[in-house]
């Protein structure tokens, strides 16, 4: 056995979930115009001008950028709190993540930090995956919590033991990939209620379908945290510019081991994103981009397989209910040339379901309505 045989441990690294959609593209690609790729929730659409130059004339590339946030970054974010969201930050309750995907996936690993006599991180069972994978490279347990009737969690469903041993409970709202709008309210009451953080991921919540927006901070900070993303509002994906605010004593305590981690949103990226943080304009024109796209394809969906597709309460999916996820994916791409995603991606209890993400520019999409057309 050589020394990297034995130093290599029992945990095998699944495939990334999108991989797995390798073996349809060619079908795909053999189309006219070529693949038109709805799998992914990444934006195509272009950000705001304004921003893309702030990038390159901030002059903030040269010194480490505060871990936290710039007071001129979590400033932002504090207004477009009060504006959007109306809700009040203090802005020492406010700090940058690099995204929130890395967040989500570091989260359980510092959590167990500041509580290590408990392990198991609650989830929605059919959810974004790095909910759980996080738990797995933080050394903890996942439990996916169901959904009930209304489309909020089934919290009452949880087990007394793992209430136990809840570090946190994430919830996800407007949800991925079910656009399912949650109960907050009653999350946040049910983490006082058992002394289990909750933190709200809410990075899609400008793209809110039925009623206001809304954040679990409107039902006060304590015990709970708030997760936001310019990834979707701003179509800032590669910039990775998030942050997150709530609970006084939780936020202070990420933002000392996130700075010990090195986790710096860079100084270029704090002071675009304070601009797109400061314009709603950009917002309202993606927001009309998004509803239109999931009108048409509902519609186009509809005829061609001949079942009713849902409209989503909020963010930009269409999860529709099938006989076979992937069967159903495989017919579309067959058809319309358009990769799609099975809906085990998010939990067993997807399989009968795919996910449509109308994040292409409307030529492509309607592109993908022209192919469906001639074979409906």
């Amino acid at each position: 056995m050589s020394i990297i045989e034995a130093l290599v441990g029992p945990f095998d690294p699944p495939p990334y979930p999108y991989d797995r959609l390798d073996r349809l593209k060619p079908v795909c690609e053999a189309f006219d115009g070529g693949l038109v790729d709805l799998s992914i929730g990444t934006p195509f659409d272009a950000p705001p001008a304004e921003v893309v130059k702030a990038l390159g004339a901030s002059d903030a590339e040269r010194s480490y950028p505060p871990s936290a946030g710039t007071v001129e970054y979590r400033t932002a974010c504090h207004n477009w709190m009060v504006r959007r969201l109306g809700v009040e930050v203090p802005i020492d309750q406010i700090a940058a993540a690099v995204g929130t995907k890395e967040f989500v996936a570091s989260l359980p690993r510092f959590m167990r930090l500041m509580n290590p006599d408990r392990d198991t991180v609650l989830y929605p069972a059919v959810a974004y995956p790095s909910y759980a994978m996080g738990a797995t490279l933080g050394g903890c347990r996942s439990v996916g919590v169901p959904f009930g009737p209304d489309g909020s969690l089934d919290l009452a469903a949880v087990d007394a033991a793992d209430i136990e041993r809840a570090l946190l409970l994430w919830v996800n709202s407007p949800g991925n990939p079910t656009g399912q709008l949650d109960d907050l309210e009653a999350a946040a009451a049910w983490g006082r209620k058992h002394a289990v953080p909750v933190f709200s991921d809410e990075c899609y919540v400008e793209f809110t379908w039925e009623g206001l927006p809304q954040t679990i901070l409107e039902h006060g900070l304590d015990g709970v945290v708030a997760v936001h993303s310019l990834s979707k509002r701003s179509n800032l994906a590669g910039a990775r510019a998030g942050f997150y605010a709530g609970d006084a004593t939780i936020v202070d305590f990420l933002r000392s081991v996130r700075q010990h981690s090195g986790m710096m949103l860079p100084g270029p990226v704090q002071v675009a994103a304070a601009v797109a943080f400061d314009d709603d304009d950009h917002v309202e024109e993606q927001r009309k981009r998004y509803r239109g796209r999931l009108e048409l394809m509902a519609d186009v969906l509809s005829e061609w397989a001949g079942i009713d597709v849902p409209r989503p309460a909020g963010a930009f999916y269409l999860w529709i209910p099938v006989a076979d996820g992937w069967d159903f994916a495989a017919r579309l791409a067959v058809d319309g040339g358009a990769l799609v995603s099975p809906g085990e991606f998010y939990g067993a209890g997807g399989a009968n379901f795919v996910r449509v993400a109308v994040v292409q520019p409307d030529d492509r999409i309607d592109l993908v309505a022209r192919r469906l057309g001639s074979t409906a």
